[in-house]
């Protein structure tokens, strides 16, 4: 029987079936951070469980992390609470945990695949939506809640039912200017934010073959923005050049092993999906959101569309925009270049190369916000901070920051910071603030402007 992707590695995890109905679903590693776990490990505690495979759990600290003075104590109460919490129960539960400070560090998102955790074949939670980016790496990855990241504590295993199939093709050659975030952004705004829900989906055709694995990762990351559990890539040579070497990939005679393994997993030919959708990679441009959920984007040179409905009514009122018109040259004061969606080193490269020689926009506050430790040491053996420095550009410590607030790094309410992040929801990086969500390449040009500009019309 022709399998996918997901049946192949879906199939090889399955402990237990019922017919019809839920299954038992082995997990490989579970990776957790400071606001998620609490409640579950206090759960375990009340009720005399133990951690069952404290070996497959990995921990960071990454959402409550200021960005700035990280050796100095935390300011903010419940912020220093959790991070302090967060210590204790992997010490107490024989945990490897990545505190603020260590080599490691990094938003849980990053600094996982960098080091060699995220393999292909693999099933990964986390108590964070945004796991789904591993799924670049041909794993199933999901994001959990509380209780279940309880459940995997005690069992290492998740009661769950099945999801459907979906893929989403895109062929062709990509315009100057248009990245992985321009072609996610713009698969959402076709298909819209309900599109996925019950579904996992598998990303097909030459457009993520010829991804760079950070590009992956970003694409991934953002399936569940169309509703869709999770989005997965079939693993190939690109991903088997990202693994070889890191911290704790395979070495050696195991590692050409598991490069046999993996190179069973992609979808076989004539395989069926329960749906399917085709885009050509001529038709997308660089793209910007204009709403309050990230299917609300346009390419960056059209004007927002019309639509008589009371949400959208209510989202353009929140963003003070009117339908119809154009964003161009929309002045702005506060750009992020940061988040598990854009921190890679990647992301950073392609906005160096922008900004060098050129100034900040005078209006402009513009946080650099790397997504671990080793892209922080990355940036600086490559000679970018001194671009970043020289531009008025701020590069921050690494941490989940501006992307949701919930650390100092908030957007101040009525202004507007075009992001690399994920979400646009209606006070996402702060009370009031609103967010336009789009490319690192976009978000850095806009900087240098002050406003948004067509980055298509200019030396790229």
């Amino acid at each position: 029987m022709k399998q996918t992707l997901f049946d192949k590695v879906w199939d090889a995890h399955v402990v237990e079936a019922v017919e019809n109905g839920p299954q038992i679903l082995y997990i490989d590693k579970h990776l957790i951070h400071e606001v998620t776990s609490p409640q579950a490990f206090n759960e375990l505690e009340q009720r005399r469980i133990p951690i069952f495979r404290p070996l497959q759990i990995v921990a960071t600290a990454d959402h409550n992390t200021p960005t700035t003075n990280q050796h100095l104590p935390v300011k903010d109460a419940l912020s220093r609470k959790q991070l302090e919490q967060l210590s204790k129960n992997c010490l107490e539960n024989n945990i490897t945990l990545y505190k603020l400070g260590h080599k490691y560090n990094g938003i849980v998102h990053v600094m996982a695949p960098e080091l060699g955790i995220t393999q292909p074949g693999m099933t990964m939670v986390c108590g964070d939506s945004h796991t789904s980016t591993h799924g670049a790496f041909g794993a199933i990855a999901f994001g959990i809640g509380t209780s279940q990241v309880a459940q995997v504590f005690a069992s290492q295993c998740l009661l769950l039912k099945k999801p459907k199939s979906l893929r989403v093709t895109v062929n062709g050659s990509l315009k100057k200017g248009v990245l992985a975030k321009d072609v996610i952004l713009y698969i959402i705004s076709k298909l819209g934010t309900n599109s996925g829900t019950g579904y996992f989906c598998e990303y097909a055709g030459d457009v993520f073959e010829n991804m760079s694995m950070e590009g992956r990762m970003t694409v991934c990351n953002m399936s569940i923005e169309m509703g869709a559990r999770g989005g997965m890539i079939a693993p190939d040579q690109t991903t088997f050049n990202y693994i070889k070497g890191r911290e704790f990939a395979p070495k050696g005679t195991e590692f050409e092993k598991k490069i046999e393994y993996w190179k069973t997993l992609p979808t076989d030919e004539g395989a069926k999906f329960d749906k399917e959708y085709t885009f050509e990679a001529e038709d997308i441009a660089p793209m910007i959101t204009y709403g309050t959920n990230p299917g609300m984007g346009i390419k960056i040179s059209d004007a927002i569309p019309l639509e008589d409905n009371p949400s959208f009514e209510k989202s353009l009122q929140y963003m003070d925009f009117n339908a119809g018109e154009s964003l161009l040259n929309k002045p702005i004061n506060f750009v992020f270049i940061g988040s598990c969606t854009n921190s890679r080193i990647e992301d950073f490269r392609v906005a160096a190369s922008f900004i060098k020689g050129k100034q900040k926009a005078k209006n402009v506050t513009a946080w650099l916000v790397p997504g671990s430790r080793q892209v922080e040491a990355q940036i600086k053996a490559e000679g970018l901070q001194s671009v970043f420095e020289n531009a008025g550009f701020e590069l921050r410590q690494p941490g989940c920051s501006a992307c949701l607030a919930m650390n100092d790094d908030k957007i101040p309410q009525g202004e507007y910071c075009v992001s690399t992040s994920n979400r646009n929801f209606e006070g996402r990086q702060g009370p009031g603030a609103r967010t336009i969500l789009a490319s690192p390449l976009v978000a850095a040009a806009t900087a240098v402007e002050g406003k948004i500009i067509d980055v298509t019309q200019h030396t790229l």
